[in-house]
């Protein structure tokens, strides 16, 4: 009882949370029956999803790295670029129908799968369960489940640690010799399960040819104090202990991504066998206490408080009623509510980004599902862009490196899709969809439709995020070693997939081009996908440019290739505004088959790019996003979030935050009281497209820093600008924020009362010029590397 009540008080002390923050946690008074209300923990390469119940819990299995497939096939579709000049040909003799059945021609293989690894199971003896509570804590990354059956009162403590690179799961109860439970584990994938030496010991493969595809080993083991522990075929028995720790370990047989996952193995089974023996020497204690340490170097960095004044009154409602009656007149909880959403975001990113080179996917890494939706892939038409939109501003810039290491993957078979599909033998290219292997070819299989299969431009929309981790982070080792090659390379694609506008051949356009997964209806009538000079390419081509140009000013590159970026740049076809005072998606102000389409991929310009900046393509923008509606997908959602506080309509971004929070029942939920809007939030605060799409929480979170600060920065000269409270709601009068990060290698603590800042203390990484704007003035401050300076305002 003594260690009971230690570990309860371990779990409620909570390190003081900076900007004043409250204790961040979900909660709900019942078990989960859906993968929607299950709560995910994460390593960055193990995850774990608790369901809790007392006597048949089930906790969901995943490694980041259990894809179907091998390496790309580098000569795969040799010599389809020849159909290129065929559809340039149908397109500007203004035969539509032509282009979009020439496409298929330019299509490959579609992606691989990602898979769910397997599920622990924890059986125990029936009984009535009273007091029951499942909880989620942000804090320490640790869920836990407390009840009671009759006068013995049990704790559940489950951590997901990446410097133990494993899954514990902590058993103790009021009363000696109350912990009996049988453990098993199964998977959806070929699979054998053995007992040896007290273990279980599961092995299998990724759906197909087990020769040919990535192989995982998974160890159970139990530590345990009192009691016994013996084994059947494929069960370990616990029976009347006084606690235990069970411990999962993992290894797959992947090794890179151009490294074949059999001939070429990792050693998966060493591996997890050396994990499992390192967790059997260890206490618990010691594991819980570097794990908690582990999260929290990352997770304290940044601190929110939208109601300063709360009476706690939120901890009172189970996270799932917090979403059911968001925005029916409880401030005090719908504060709570939006601050936790966005720090969920931050937590769920350092749970799934932390293996080098394989990037957070659609689903981050939490899929139960054997066939996923979309594969759980890298869709980079917006998705993979999205995942990694909070991660500079909110201050978890190492979260970043798994995207860099991919991206380098992406250039080097990229350099092959170019030649093969394209016929470009300069740079690399990447298209709509990618998988740990970093294929990067057109997919749909050559039966598939254009308007997503065909898109070359994911690789040079991609990469753009290299050069905001130059911009936040000022390294210039990084951004001449990794980012500016990668840049170039991406450059040196476009400036040879562009082609002269027939015309006005002054102009530079793309052909083929198409909008991501937009249709549109030309004045005669055609239904179609297929254009040229398409306004997503070059938005695209033209943020490329930019700032590949300003990063070849800082390493000192002036090659044939910057002067020819530098001669391009100007010519690319300018952007149009439509009849409706909108900002034309197409070359001709064609009207969209779908006015309300979930992608506005044609307001990259605004955001996540910098380069719409004059009044009247913004009020075109928000034009734009007028006519789109509220109404849309989640990812969708949290992309519009940005995009009107980029515009500075705070109101408006808020409004589409409110509908990011809207509640939507489990995918499987057939109750009276199913909810099921376009897009919003599971009880779990999953993003729901629906089904689950991890980016939406990610954009939600992206959308909040953008509400409260906005930055940018002349990287040559040094001269930075952050705007404070630049898209504030007025459901936010008063708050306080503290650790959120500013272009120029700032840090940026502020707080605000009656929608005014009155103070702010501004930390510099880097030497340089910053001017602060805030309550409509502005204020010029120079700041040597390491300084700091506190400001207040009346």
């Amino acid at each position: 009882m003594k260690q009971l009540l230690l570990l309860f008080a371990c779990w409620t002390t909570v390190v003081a949370g900076r900007a004043g923050q409250q204790p961040m946690r979900l909660w709900y008074a019942k078990p989960a029956n859906y993968f929607e209300e299950s709560l995910p923990l994460g390593n960055g390469r193990m995850g774990a999803l608790v369901y809790g119940n007392p006597q048949d819990d089930i906790v969901q299995l995943n490694d980041i790295t259990l894809w179907t497939g091998q390496p790309v096939d580098r000569q795969e579709d040799a010599g389809a670029s020849r159909w290129i000049p065929k559809i340039r040909e149908a397109l500007f003799a203004e035969n539509y129908a032509l282009a979009d059945s020439l496409q298929l021609h330019v299509q490959g293989h579609n992606s691989s799968h990602y898979q769910p690894l397997g599920t622990l199971r924890l059986q125990g003896p029936a009984g009535h369960v009273t007091d029951y509570r499942r909880e989620l804590s942000l804090d320490s990354a640790m869920a836990r489940v407390t009840y009671r059956q009759g006068a013995v009162a049990f704790c559940r403590e489950y951590l997901c640690s990446a410097p133990d690179s494993l899954v514990a799961l902590h058993l103790t109860a009021s009363k000696p010799g109350q912990i009996s439970t049988v453990l098993s584990l199964a998977s959806l994938l070929p699979h054998q399960v053995s007992t040896r030496s007290g273990q279980l010991t599961m092995t299998g493969h990724a759906t197909g040819d087990e020769a040919q595809t990535i192989h995982f080993c998974t160890i159970v083991s139990v530590s345990h104090r009192g009691g016994t522990l013996t084994a059947t075929d494929s069960t370990l028995v616990l029976d009347q202990a006084d606690e235990a720790t069970v411990w999962v370990t993992n290894a797959t047989s992947f090794n890179g991504f151009d490294r074949h996952p059999v001939s070429q193995a990792a050693p998966w089974l060493q591996t997890a066998a050396r994990l499992a023996r390192r967790a059997q020497g260890a206490s618990y204690a010691s594991v819980r206490s570097r794990h908690v340490a582990d999260h929290r170097q990352f997770f304290s960095r940044v601190g929110l408080n939208l109601h300063p004044h709360d009476d706690g009154t939120p901890f009172l409602l189970p996270t799932d009623s917090l979403l059911k009656t968001y925005n029916t007149g409880h401030p005090q909880n719908d504060r709570y509510l939006e601050t936790l959403y966005f720090q969920y975001g931050r937590y769920l990113l350092i749970g799934c980004s932390r293996t080098p080179a394989v990037p957070a996917n659609l689903q981050g890494l939490w899929n139960p599902h054997l066939w996923a939706p979309w594969r759980s892939n890298y869709t980079i038409n917006i998705n993979l862009e999205e995942n990694y939109w909070p991660v500079f501003n909110c201050n978890l810039a190492e979260m970043a490196l798994p995207l860099d290491g991919f991206l380098q993957a992406l250039a080097e078979n990229g350099r092959y899709t170019s030649a093969n599909y394209f016929g470009i033998g300069r740079g690399w290219s990447a298209c709509h969809n990618s998988d740990i292997w970093a294929m990067t070819n057109p997919v749909g299989e050559k039966k598939e439709k254009p308007e997503w299969a065909n898109w070359p431009m994911g690789g040079a929309w991609l990469v753009e995020s290299l050069w905001e981790k130059y911009l936040f982070t000022c390294d210039d080792d990084f951004l001449r070693r990794v980012a500016y090659p990668l840049l170039k390379g991406a450059a040196l694609f476009c400036l040879d997939w562009l082609v002269p506008n027939p015309h006005n051949p002054a102009e530079l356009i793309t052909a083929p081009s198409t909008s991501p997964e937009n249709e549109y209806v030309t004045d005669g009538g055609y239904h179609g996908m297929t254009c040229y000079g398409g306004t997503a390419d070059l938005a695209i081509v033209r943020e490329l440019l930019t700032n590949t140009l300003l990063a070849a000013r800082i390493v000192g590159d002036d090659d044939e290739v910057c002067q020819a970026m530098a001669a391009a740049l100007p010519r690319l076809h300018p952007y149009t505004i439509g009849r409706e005072g909108d900002l034309n998606e197409w070359y001709y102000d064609w009207r969209d088959y779908d006015p309300h389409h979930r992608h506005q991929s044609h307001l990259i310009g605004l955001y996540p790019g910098h380069h719409v900046s004059n009044g009247e393509l913004k009020r075109a923008c928000e034009q734009t996003l007028i006519q789109k509606g509220d109404q849309t997908t989640g990812w969708s959602t949290g992309w519009r979030i940005n995009l009107w506080a980029r515009l500075h309509k705070g109101d408006e971004a808020y409004h589409i935050y409110q509908k990011l929070l809207g509640y939507v029942s489990p995918d499987k939920y057939k109750g009276a009281d199913r909810r099921r809007p376009g897009g919003g939030t599971y009880p779990n605060l999953f993003d729901a497209h629906p089904p689950f799409q991890i980016d939406g929480n990610f954009g939600g979170t992206a959308g909040v820093c953008e509400m409260l600060l906005q930055s940018s920065l002349d990287p040559v000269g040094s001269e930075a600008r952050i705007e404070l409270l630049p898209a504030l709601p007025a459901a936010w009068p008063s708050g306080e924020v503290s650790g959120l990060c500013a272009r120029g290698g700032y840090e940026i603590d502020m707080q605000w009362r009656d929608g005014r800042v009155t103070s702010v203390a501004i930390k510099a990484k880097k030497s340089g010029s910053v001017t602060l704007s805030y309550n409509g003035t502005a204020k010029t401050l120079r700041l040597k590397a390491g300084q700091q300076k506190r400001l207040k305002f009346s």
